[in-house]
């Protein structure tokens, strides 16, 4: 960031003198309603099906709710929490939508395509990511407080429009998320190896136990006495399908790259098990649960 940029973070026109736009109401776009609403900001929603829409307006997510793409007029900042494969190849009617006065961010869990694809698209456009989620995930997911003391990363580059980027870590501010900034290939690297590779290590240990527990005929009693400890290790592995398939399409080359990391480690213990090597396991244990608050 440079040091203009700095200067014009610390002045940000305010959050509340226009409307905040949001373009999908699942869990971060539902949740960013609530929380601004809260805080005084009137929020106008742009969804795809009425249906939605009306549930929407039934769980109070916005203020204005509606599936005509100009309810998007006159807000000073629109937030585009849409999937990935929508992001990179948004429709001509929301393209047409977007004020040209407006910021414009997004919510997704890669930079580095989006980023490219939005240069030159809107001038005041910033990539950024709240990091914080469920499992669940359409009209129903939304809740209050979801982004309180969370990362909001932003990854800016030489044309980030410093107003715009202000703008953003107000938003950031308002919901009380943590304010990151890095470059949007730091950002995939390292979503690939906490967040990205996490989700198919999970999937991974869903299957290994659906089909061992039916290889040894046991398939009920592994279901019985899973508990908290699986419940843990499994949760991101039984979350949103399109989402996970998404990440690792648009952040390919990252995931695979920390997939092989993890596959090293994994065959390291498998090898100090098969070796009875008991001594250096509890050691490798011992080091995972020194290093693991300082992931938390």
């Amino acid at each position: 960031m440079t040091s203009r940029q700095r200067d014009l973070v610390q002045d940000p026109a305010p959050l509340r003198d226009q409307p905040v736009g949001i373009v999908g109401l699942g869990l971060i776009g539902g949740s960013l309603g609530l929380d601004l609403q809260t805080a005084g900001v009137e929020v106008r929603a742009l969804v795809h099906q009425e249906s939605t829409a009306q549930r929407a307006r039934q769980r109070q997510l916005a203020n204005v709710i509606s599936i005509d793409p100009t309810v998007l007029q006159g807000c000073g900042l629109i937030v585009l929490a849409l999937p990935l494969d929508r992001l990179l190849d948004p429709s001509p009617e929301l393209l047409a939508a977007l004020p040209s006065h407006a910021v414009i961010t997004d919510v997704g869990s890669v930079k580095q395509p989006v980023l490219q694809r939005w240069q030159g698209v809107h001038e005041r456009f910033v990539a950024s990511h709240p990091m914080a989620g469920t499992a669940e995930a359409g009209v129903e997911a939304g809740l209050r407080g979801l982004f309180a003391g969370r990362p909001w990363v932003v990854t800016p580059d030489a044309s980030t429009d410093p107003g715009a980027l202000a703008m953003v870590q107000q938003l950031a501010g308002v919901v009380q998320a943590q304010w990151l900034s890095c470059t949007a290939p730091a950002h995939d690297q390292a979503v690939a190896l906490i967040s990205h590779m996490p989700v198919l290590v999970s999937a991974a240990l869903l299957e290994a136990a659906e089909q061992g527990g039916q290889a040894a005929a046991a398939a009920e009693l592994v279901r019985q006495l899973a508990s908290s400890g699986f419940a843990d290790t499994s949760r991101i592995g039984g979350g949103n399908p399109e989402l996970g398939a998404l990440m690792s399409r648009c952040n390919r080359e990252a995931v695979l790259q920390a997939l092989a990391r993890y596959r090293c480690q994994l065959e390291s213990l498998e090898e100090l098990v098969q070796d009875e090597q008991w001594g250096p396991l509890q050691t490798r244990l011992q080091h995972c649960q020194a290093i693991r608050p300082e992931f938390l």
